[in-house]
């Protein structure tokens, strides 16, 4: 039986949801926030999300950011923002698709089957990744060294989720400008991307010299390197 995951933190709307897609054949789980969405991402593995933008403790655009790290499970976004700002940083964000509420229950089920016919999702991988005695959490967003938690600054971790979700890639300077602070960053604003990754490198205990994580590639980018 296809799973689906539908994450909204309003309760009628819920219901209706669960109720409908469980008359259509689907298994339906709920989760009311964003952290729980994540969560059973990791552990109930759903074939698709229904997923609303506004949550009560991590925005929708925020929890498909974070699932896109560590799998690809399709993501319908069902939300009352109909703006087309709104439409393009979900989709940016990794959204399959987006419909606006109110919704027609037939339309969204038509999504659904056309959405599921598309993507053929893989097993979703574990949202924690190990290298050697680093640890890092993309679901909960955390890092331990040795067992010890590491505190890093949003950017700092942003930083280390494009390496560790890229392992092996060249990863430009302009790509990882863009991808950590947004569109409107260009090379001229390259030296901040030089300050963070200094900062995690000492954060991770690594080695410009002899990295052990993180490569420079001169006049290119950087790279993750690691390798057990």
């Amino acid at each position: 039986m296809t799973r689906i995951l539908v994450v909204e933190d309003e309760p009628q709307i819920a219901r209706a949801l669960r109720t409908s897609l469980g008359a259509n054949g689907y298994e339906v789980e709920w989760a009311r926030v964003g952290g729980e969405a994540l969560d059973l991402s990791a552990t109930w593995a759903p074939d698709c999300l229904i997923l609303d933008l506004g949550l009560p403790d991590i925005d929708g655009i925020e929890v498909i950011r974070r699932l896109r790290g560590w799998s690809e499970v399709p993501v319908i976004v069902l939300s009352v923002r109909d703006s087309r700002d709104d439409k393009v940083r979900a989709l940016d964000a990794g959204a399959d698709d987006y419909v606006n509420k109110p919704f027609a229950i037939d339309e969204l089920l038509a999504r659904i089957r056309a959405t599921l016919r598309r993507v053929r999702p893989s097993a979703p991988s574990s949202p924690v990744l190990c290298f050697g005695e680093l640890e890092v959490d993309l679901d909960r967003t955390q890092v331990r060294r040795g067992g010890s938690p590491l505190h890093l600054t949003p950017t700092e971790w942003a930083l280390l989720e494009a390496f560790v979700t890229n392992p092996g890639k060249l990863l430009t300077h302009q790509w990882m400008l863009r991808r950590v602070w947004g569109q409107g960053y260009t090379m001229d604003q390259s030296h901040y991307l030089r300050i963070y990754v200094r900062q995690l490198r000492q954060k991770l205990g690594d080695d410009v010299a002899e990295p052990r994580y993180v490569a420079t590639e001169r006049g290119m980018g950087y790279r993750w390197i690691y390798d057990a």
